[in-house]
Formats: structure tokens, sequence, C-alpha cells
């Protein structure tokens, strides 16, 4: 019975997770403004979402390779892999392969917590909503005081992509979690008979 509850949460949790690393993950909005003698001058600095997939592809083009590389591997290559093979190893129960496969995925189960390492540098992103920095100084021209504020506020939200891909990380532990359960409860099960 775990091995197919296992099966079903993976199942689920792939379903959650191509949104995951396709939709935004979240937004950041910066605004700077400047106001001289009660005239404000505003303008936006940074205003963008950005999705795990785009961000991969914005490092990319930077040349940041070796980061955008990382971000693929341990957000992209090792879940696809892990649950692929965690449905390999379903459908081959009682299998030399299905021990191999889920062996390897319980082995490899500590690197894909760098997914959830991807959740968590987003929500230290995200804790910088509503950072405001003013800055003032007052100077004199022509004999007249005059003050110039300079302000900047930054703004971030989650977007949809990181609740897909926390509800992702979360499905996967657990129908991991529960497969390889499933599979030495078996093996106990036939032990004891």
């Amino acid at each position: 019975m775990k091995r197919h509850i296992g099966f079903a949460l993976n199942i689920l949790a792939i379903g959650l997770f191509f949104p995951g690393i396709l939709l935004p993950m979240f937004s950041l909005d910066m605004d700077l403004a400047a106001s001289l003698g009660g005239s404000v001058l505003s303008s936006d600095i940074v205003d963008k979402e950005l999705s795990i997939m785009a961000t991969i592809d914005e490092l990319w083009h930077d040349q940041r390779i070796l980061v955008a590389s990382l971000i693929l591997l341990f957000s992209v290559g090792i879940p696809l892999l892990k649950t692929t093979m965690v449905c390999i190893a379903y459908f081959l129960p009682g299998h030399k392969l299905e021990r191999i496969f889920l062996s390897v995925v319980s082995n490899i189960g500590k690197w894909s917590m760098a997914d959830v390492f991807v959740v968590a540098i987003f929500l230290a992103i995200l804790s910088t909503n509503h950072a405001e920095t003013t800055d003032s100084h007052t100077f004199a021209v022509f004999g007249f005081k005059m003050s110039l504020e300079i302000s900047t506020q930054t703004l971030s939200n989650a977007g949809q992509g990181f609740y897909y891909f926390a509800g992702y990380c979360l499905l996967s532990l657990l129908g991991t979690h529960f497969s390889i359960k499933g599979v030495k409860s078996k093996s106990r099960d036939s032990f004891v008979s």
C-alpha cells in the first residue's frame, strides 16, 4: 500500500514541478524617487518576474554558466531523475532494479534537498519586501538652500511558481519516503512468511 501512495504522491509532485519551474517564482520591483525643491522625479529601476527556467536562461546569457548549470542540475535535473527512477521502480515490483533505483534515489535524496535550498533562497529574496532607503542632502546654490531627497523602495512578492515548486518539494520528499518504506516493509513481510 505504501508504494502505491508513494507513486501517487510522486505523480502529483511532478504535476506541480513543471508549473513550479516555468511560472514566475517571484516578482521584484524597485523604484527610485528624487525630490528637489518640491519637484519629484520617479523611475522604475527594476521591474521583473523570474521563474527558475528564466533565471537559468538569464544567468546563461550573462556568462554565469557555473551558477546556471548548478541551478539547472539541482532544480531540474536531479528532481526529474529522481521522479523517473521512482516511477520505473514502481513498475518493477520485486525486481532487483526496483531496489537499485530506490537505493539510488535514497542516496541522491540528500542532493535533492537543493530543491528546498532554492526555495529558501527565494524566501530570502522575498524578505526584502518593502525595504526602503532615504538619503537627504542640503546644499546651497547662489545663496539659496535646497534640499535633495533620494529614496528607493523595493517590493517583492512570491509568484505562482514559488507555491507550485514548494508543493513539488514537499510531495516529492513524502512520495519518495513512502516508496522506500513500501519496499522495505514488503521485504520484511516476505521474510516473515
